[in-house]
C-alpha cells in the first residue's frame, strides 16, 4: 500500500471514529472517551488533512460546525450565538493572538480580562424584568434546548434577580447571563460515595454528570442532584449597559449571581502569562474541574469592533494547560531485562506530548498486563500522566486497530530479543525472568561491569569486593557504590581502615565520569564501548540520550535496529529511570568531552594479532586520538589495521569498500604523525 493510499485510510478511519464520539458527547451525553482524547485524534486528522487537502471531504469533523441536537425538549434560537474559544498553549500563541489585534485596531491599548474556564455544561438564563423566564442548553451554539424545568431546581440560580444600587436597569427589560452548570467535586464524590453504598456503579466525571442530568426529563431527579451555577458573561440588548467584561463580573454578583471570584484585569501580557502560570497548580485546588483560562479584551466596545471569525471572537481565547491524555500509534513492543533478571515489557510510540512532556515509551509491565490491554503493535493507544508524571498507557482505540495487527506473543517475543537465554515465569508470579541467575548473581555481574577498566575504571572495586558488598547488602543497585561508607566497610572482614579508605576515595573520585564510560557502564544490552562513544557523540548529553526515539538512535553511525531498541526500553524501563535518578541526587554527573585529535571522523578495525599493543590498548590509543574503533569492516570504516594471522574475510571486506589496509607499522607510523 502506497503513502497516499496509507493516509487515504487512516483519514477515514478517524472521520469515521470522531463521528462516533462526536454523536456519543452531543447527542446521548454519554461519551466513551475524555475530551483530551477527542482532540488529539481531531489534531491529528486536521494534520493530516493540511498536508494532504485532496482528502478532505464535506462530511468530515474539521469541516463541521455541531451536531444534531438531543430531543425531548424545545428547540430555541439564541438572541446571539454562543460562541466557542481557539486555544492556545504558551506564551508564543498568547502573543501572536494580540499581534493579531493589534493589526485590526492599531494604537489601541488593551486592557486584559481572565478567569478560569470551568469544565460544565453551557446555558444561558434569560431574565425579563428580573423574573427568570428561560433556561437554554448551548446546543449548536446557533440553537439549544429549552431546559427551564429543570434549571429553576439548581439552588444557586436565583428566580428572581437581587435589586442592587447602580444596577436598577439589568431588571428592567431582557437581561441575558451565560454561564456553565456544573456539578462541584465534593458533591461529585459524596454522591459516588451514596452509589457505592447501595452498590450501584459510579459516574465517570461531573462534566458528564452535570450534562446527562440537565437533560433527563424528571424535574425531580434534577433536583435530587446538586448541581451549580456559575456565570460567565452578561448580555443586554444595548452594549451600552456593559463597558466591560469587568463590569459584567461586578453586576453579576450585584444581581445575585454566582461568578468566579478569580477573575482579575491587567494592564500587560505579563501579568496574564503570570495568572496563568499561577493557576497551573492551584487549579487543582479549584471547588470545580478546570482544564484552562479565559484570556479577553476588557473593553467590550473592542471586543465588539474586533469581531468574529468563523465561530471564534478575535478578542478572546481559551488557554489551555497540559491535556493529562492524548493518543499516538505503538510502533513496537520491545522487552527490558532489569537487575533482578525480570522481563519487563515496554511500549514504544510515536513522541506525543502529554500534560507537557514528550512521551514516547511506557511500562507494560508483564504479560498479562499486555493481554489485559490486549496492546498490539500498531494499535492507536490512549495514552495519560499517572500522577502527572510516569506515562502510563490507558486502552486501546479498537475501532483504529489495522486490520493486520497481531496479539502480542510474550514468549516468542522474548526468544526472538533474546535467542541465546531462557526464560521461566515461577509458579504465582506475573513476571517472565532469567532461567538460573538469582538477582545477587547479576547484580553482582552488573557492579563488576560498572566499575571494570573499560567502564568507570573504579581502583579496587575488583570481583572479590563486589561481591562482598552485595553479599552484605550495602549495595542492592549500581548507584549504592556512592553511599557506602568507610565505617561500614571496617565492619566487613574483607577491610582494614587503609584497604577501606582507598575503595571509599576511589569510588568518590568517579563523580563526574566520562560520559561514554558512565553509558557503557550501565550495561545496556548490546551497547558496547564504541556504541556508547557513537551515542554519546551523537547526542552530547545523558539526558537528550534518554529521550531520544528509536528514529533518532536508528540515525546513529553504528546504531542498527536491535541496538536502538535495546537502548530506547532500557531508559524505559521505571527502575532504570530510578536508578538514573538515584545517581544524580547521589552528586554523580557524568561529562561529555567533545572528541579532538587527529583521528576524529576516522574509523580503524585491528584484525589479527600486534605485537606492540593488544586489541585493547589499540582501542585505547585509538579512540585517545578522536578515532572510532569497529568491531567489523563496514562501508564507513577508513582503516583495516592488519597484524599477523588475518581472516582473509576481512581483507576481502576491506578491499570491496575501498578500506586502507595498514601493516603494523603502517599503523605506528600514523601514530607518530
Amino acid at each position: 500500500m502506497t503513502q497516499s493510499q496509507l493516509n487515504e485510510e487512516r483519514a477515514k478511519e478517524l472521520r469515521d471514529i470522531l463521528s462516533k464520539y462526536s454523536y456519543e458527547y452531543h447527542v446521548l451525553d454519554m461519551p466513551s472517551v475524555s475530551d483530551a482524547v477527542y482532540d488529539s485524534l481531531f489534531s491529528e486528522l486536521k494534520t493530516i488533512e493540511a498536508a494532504h487537502p485532496e482528502l478532505i471531504t464535506s462530511d468530515s469533523p474539521t469541516q463541521r460546525v455541531g451536531n444534531e441536537l438531543l430531543g425531548g425538549f424545545k428547540k430555541v434560537t439564541h438572541s446571539s450565538r454562543m460562541l466557542s474559544l481557539n486555544d492556545v498553549f504558551d506564551r508564543a500563541d498568547v502573543e501572536a493572538w494580540v499581534v493579531r489585534m493589534d493589526k485590526l485596531l492599531p494604537g489601541s491599548k488593551h486592557e486584559f480580562f481572565a478567569d478560569i474556564k470551568m469544565d460544565g455544561l453551557a446555558c444561558a438564563l434569560i431574565y425579563e424584568d428580573g423574573v427568570l423566564v428561560q433556561a437554554i442548553t448551548r446546543g449548536d451554539s446557533f440553537v439549544g434546548e429549552d431546559v427551564t424545568t429543570n434549571v429553576r431546581t439548581i439552588s444557586n440560580v436565583p428566580l428572581r434577580l437581587r435589586e442592587a444600587d447602580g444596577y436598577e436597569k439589568f431588571l428592567v427589560g431582557r437581561t441575558e447571563i451565560r454561564g456553565e452548570i456544573v456539578m462541584l467535586k465534593k458533591d461529585f464524590n459524596a454522591l459516588n460515595e451514596k452509589q457505592r453504598a447501595a452498590g450501584e456503579p459510579e459516574f465517570a466525571n461531573p462534566r458528564n454528570l452535570a450534562a446527562g442530568t440537565i437533560r433527563q426529563l424528571d424535574p425531580k431527579l434534577v433536583a435530587a442532584r446538586p448541581l451549580s451555577f456559575r456565570a460567565y458573561d452578561l448580555l443586554r440588548d444595548d452594549p451600552k449597559d456593559i463597558p466591560t467584561n469587568m463590569f459584567a463580573y461586578e453586576a453579576l454578583s450585584a444581581l445575585g449571581i454566582t461568578r468566579n471570584k478569580q477573575a482579575t484585569t491587567f494592564m500587560n501580557l505579563d501579568g496574564v502569562m503570570a495568572f496563568i502560570d499561577e493557576w497551573s497548580h492551584k487549579r487543582l485546588d479549584l471547588p470545580f474541574n478546570t482544564d484552562g483560562l479565559v484570556v479577553k479584551v476588557n473593553d467590550r466596545a473592542q471586543f465588539a469592533k474586533l469581531g468574529v471569525v468563523g465561530k471564534q471572537p478575535r478578542a478572546a481565547v481559551a488557554y489551555k494547560y497540559a491535556a493529562e491524555q492524548a493518543t499516538t500509534i505503538v510502533k513496537d513492543i520491545v522487552i527490558s531485562i532489569g537487575r533482578t533478571g525480570a522481563a519487563t515489557p515496554v511500549a514504544v510510540f510515536d513522541p506525543v506530548v502529554v500534560a507537557g512532556t514528550t512521551v514516547q515509551h511506557a511500562s507494560l509491565h508483564n504479560a498479562d498486563e499486555i493481554a489485559r490491554l490486549d496492546v498490539r503493535i500498531g494499535d492507536t493507544a490512549i495514552i495519560y500522566k499517572a500522577g502527572d508524571i510516569i506515562p502510563k498507557l490507558e486502552s486501546i482505540v479498537l475501532e483504529l486497530r489495522p486490520k493486520t495487527a497481531k496479539p502480542f506473543h510474550f514468549e516468542e517475543a522474548l526468544a526472538h530479543q533474546y535467542p541465546e537465554l531462557s526464560f521461566i515465569r515461577p509458579e504465582g508470579e506475573v513476571v517472565y525472568r532469567v532461567e538460573g541467575a538469582t538477582s545477587a548473581l547479576l547484580l553482582t555481574k552488573a557492579v563488576e561491569h560498572f566499575a571494570s577498566k573499560g567502564a568507570l575504571d573504579i581502583d579496587t572495586l575488583g570481583e572479590k569486593n563486589v561481591v562482598a558488598l552485595v553479599d552484605a547488602g550495602l549495595v542492592k543497585d549500581l548507584a549504592d557504590i556512592y553511599t557506602i561508607t568507610k565505617q561500614q566497610l571496617l565492619e566487613l572482614d574483607r577491610f582494614a581502615d587503609i584497604s577501606a579508605g582507598k575503595l571509599v576515595d576511589a569510588i568518590a573520585n568517579k563523580k563526574a565520569p566520562l560520559l561514554e564510560r558512565f553509558v557503557y557502564g550501565l550495561g545496556i544490552r548490546h551497547v558496547g564501548t564504541q556504541t556508547a562513544i557513537d551515542l554519546v557523540n551523537a547526542f552530547g548529553s545523558l539526558e537528550k540520550l534518554q529521550a531520544a526515539t528509536i528514529d533518532q538512535l536508528k540515525a546513529v553511525d553504528g546504531v542498527g535496529e536491535v541496538v536502538a531498541e535495546s537502548v530506547a526500553a532500557w531508559f524505559a524501563d521505571p527502575d532504570n529511570e530510578a536508578l538514573i535518578d538515584k545517581f544524580a541526587k547521589l552528586g554523580v554527573k557524568p561529562v561529555f568531552e567533545k572528541k579532538t585529535g587527529k583521528f576524529v571522523g576516522q574509523n580503524f578495525v585491528v584484525t589479527g594479532t600486534l605485537e606492540s599493543m593488544s586489541r585493547d590498548e589499540a582501542a585505547d590509543t585509538i579512540r585517545a586520538l578522536g578515532g572510532g574503533f569497529q568491531s567489523a569492516v563496514a562501508k564507513d570504516t577508513t582503516y583495516l589495521v592488519a597484524g599477523g594471522k588475518v581472516g582473509e574475510s576481512k581483507l576481502k571486506k576491506a578491499t570491496t569498500y575501498g578500506t586502507k589496509i595498514l601493516s603494523e607499522q603502517d599503523f605506528l607510523s600514523l601514530l607518530e604523525k
